[in-house]
């Protein structure tokens, strides 16, 4: 193999995604991307990459670039697997965590508990030191206490330290102060401070974030460093790039420097991977989904545009408040329900499917690796849409004994036979699917007949159909690859840094020098954060984005929003209150007659990397009939059973069309089609289904 070769890859909860492709030295252009799948090897998640790697032959010292996502973070939040972190914090403050906010999602339920901190109180200390709202030094830290908290946090065994102190966002020379003294005391330890990890106010928020990133450093930073070794063993001789949750990718160095950027790093990158193919077909309105082995994740696309956001949380559902996350997000909606989601029957006798997930070991029940109870994936192979010939992409016969010993209890329990079970399975995990979607569209003011569904993962084009029917969503797309789609995004993001800055302002032209120096101090440190992470570019080679968080002079919150400036640095003042009027209207529905403020300056500081073309997928003429694999009995749920037409999907090409009912299969993807609906094939190999409206 030549040594250009450009790939990625993404660790799901089940399967490990590799996308790769080479790139002619002489001409540029991008060759043949290809994929392959292995299972995900928790805990030793690089394992998995280096298998995926090994499956098609492809050794580390082929590859000129690799770029790489995983759930390392959020699996180690969500599973409370990080490290013993302490705290240190402004004296008064040491109960930040435990006050969090008052707002309380289940709000009759009088024995509502907030969530636990993850840090307990005993490990909560604090400095005597204070910083003014405006940034000024009132108290100089006091660093006399720091050898004996050292001291005391080894005696309890901690491993990581978050420093964070009050208005550290506008002035942190006294958490450096204490950094610099941790570092000389304890060079070992793991010390994240708040002014590292988030520039913007609200002293929970930015507290629980750096908290966070402390409790999962160790873990993360052991773990790319593992990836970084097993790489370089194999001959890579450049330094993977680590998928982020804005969409960027960031270098090793800065990941392993701020951890929790990477919280959702695998979703992200599909998202703007849907992105990318949407503007490339016409389709710049899009409802994103991608289910996954363990989730379904799904966002709005509207535009072309994705929306980023740091008001994020994790495990935050209608009765949790969740905890909040200051970094920058693409905005998703996560739900605990995938190919691998188990089904299980409550006290009260009523079916619920996930967010309990079979994983990668055992696994479904199908995959005979020890599976003992029914997920959504047994429930498509019994329900015939899954080929038994193919299962796995044709590696794995299915276990069709563990599967009758996974339904058994639950059919005797509900008085079902397998084929009800099985249908009320995926009934059950569609229409939690759907609440989901409609989290993203219709509950934020959107009509998704306006849209198109776009389904990816492995299990997305089992699924989208019936969702686009529930929905009443006009066209559904399964992308080329779709099974393998977030890591291909991977290889289409660029280098990205965000940096925010709290600093309340009014919008007027008394403010316009102002505006335009802390853009250029935010631009400046851009460059020289790239240097230091040893990215070699010139100056002009960086791509600037402006945004502000705005919001009406008394309110609270804020509405993001691209500020415009003009081409010698300084701001269009008119041209952002329009803008910001616009904005604010569209999501409130009104706007008012007064002052406008920015509360948060965003400034977005991109390198471009080479992409993969979208190639055309060639048509030899072949008909539609030579595509038949054979003909099977297949459950289509309320459209009943239907004798369906098997499609062999690799064999497809341009200008084709089908129509339901029709099950398109390639080795990792299967797309369900229920009756009268029609799909059509274009120049790339996308599929598009048009939806038939109802009678």
């Amino acid at each position: 193999m030549s040594n250009l070769y450009r790939a990625a890859s993404d660790v799901g909860g089940t399967f490990t995604d590799l996308v790769y492709y080479d790139l002619d030295p002489a001409t540029g252009k991008c060759g043949e991307v290809r994929t392959a799948k292995a299972d995900t090897t928790p805990p030793n998640f690089e394992a998995g990459v280096m298998n995926a790697m090994a499956k098609v032959g492809l050794s580390a010292g082929d590859l000129a670039f690799f770029a790489h996502g995983s759930t390392v973070v959020i699996n180690a939040l969500t599973e409370k697997k990080g490290v013993k972190t302490a705290l240190i914090t402004t004296k008064g403050f040491r109960d930040v965590l435990e006050i969090a906010r008052g707002n309380r999602p289940d709000l009759f339920n009088f024995n509502f508990r907030k969530p636990k901190p993850f840090v307990e109180r005993y490990l909560r200390t604090e400095l005597d030191e204070r910083v003014t709202y405006k940034g000024e030094i009132q108290k100089e830290v006091d660093l006399t206490p720091l050898p004996e908290l050292v001291k005391f946090f080894k005696a309890e065994g901690v491993e990581a330290i978050a420093v964070c102190f009050l208005h550290a966002y506008i002035n942190a020379e006294n958490e450096r102060k204490v950094v610099a003294g941790l570092k000389e005391l304890w060079p070992e330890v793991s010390v994240l401070a708040s002014h590292e990890i988030s520039r913007e106010w609200r002293e929970y928020e930015r507290t629980n974030t750096t908290v966070l990133s402390a409790y999962v450093h160790p873990i993360a930073k052991k773990y790319i460093e593992s990836l970084e070794e097993k790489l370089a063993a194999g001959g890579f001789k450049e330094k993977p790039y680590m998928m982020q949750s804005n969409g960027g990718i960031a270098t090793v160095e800065a990941a392993k420097a701020n951890p929790i950027t990477m919280v959702e790093s695998g979703p992200a990158s599909g998202i703007f991977a849907a992105a990318y193919l949407g503007r490339a077909i016409g389709e710049e309105n899009l409802i994103v989904l991608d289910i996954g082995g363990t989730t379904a994740k799904c966002t709005l696309i509207e535009g072309g545009e994705v929306k980023v956001t740091t008001e994020y949380y994790i495990e935050k559902d209608r009765k949790n408040p969740g905890y909040p996350i200051q970094t920058p997000v693409s905005e998703i909606v996560e739900i605990g329900n995938g190919g691998g989601s188990i089904a299980w029957v409550d006290e009260g006798g009523k079916l619920h499917v996930g967010p309990q997930s079979a994983g990668a070991m055992p696994g479904p029940a199908a995959y005979g690796k020890g599976g003992t109870k029914p997920t959504t994936t047994d429930a498509n192979l019994v329900l015939g849409r899954i080929d038994p010939a193919s299962f796995v992409g044709g590696e794995v016969e299915p276990d069709w004994d563990a599967v009758a010993a996974a339904f058994a209890p639950l059919e005797k329990e509900l008085g079902m036979n397998r084929q009800e079970l099985a249908r009320g399975i995926v009934r059950i995990a569609n229409a939690n699917m759907t609440n989901a979607l409609r989290l993203v569209s219709t509950n934020k003011g959107h009509d998704p007949r306006d849209f198109a569904l776009i389904a990816f993962g492995g299990g997305g084009a089992m699924h989208a159909v019936a969702l686009a029917e529930e929905l009443k969503v006009p066209r559904v797309i399964v992308p080329v690859n779709s099974s393998v789609f977030s890591a291909w995004g991977m290889l289409l993001t660029d280098l990205r840094r965000d940096y925010l800055q709290t600093k309340p302002l009014s919008v007027e032209a008394g403010n316009a020098a102002t505006i335009a120096a802390t853009f250029a101090a935010m631009t400046a440190q851009s460059h020289q954060d790239y240097q230091a992470d040893g990215v070699k570019v010139a100056e002009a080679e960086i791509a600037f984005e402006y945004f502000a968080d705005m919001r009406y002079r008394g309110q609270e919150h804020t509405v993001k929003v691209p500020f415009p400036l003009r081409e010698d640095g300084g701001p269009d003042i008119d041209a952002a209150i329009a803008r910001f009027h616009a904005a604010h209207e569209k999501r409130f529905t009104y706007r008012l007659d007064t002052g406008v403020q920015i509360v948060n300056f965003h400034l977005v500081a991109k390198v471009e990397v080479p992409k993969p073309e979208l190639a055309k997928k060639p048509v030899t003429g072949r008909a539609l009939e030579e595509t038949i694999l054979h003909t099977r009995k297949v459950d289509f749920d309320q459209h009943g059973l239907h004798e369906a037409l098997i499609y062999d999907g690799l064999k497809l090409e341009p200008g084709m069309e089908l129509y339901g009912p029709a099950v398109v299969q390639e080795p990792s993807v299967t797309l369900v089609v229920s009756p009268g609906h029609r799909v059509t094939i274009d120049d790339y190999g996308n599929y598009h289904v048009e939806i038939r409206a109802e009678d």
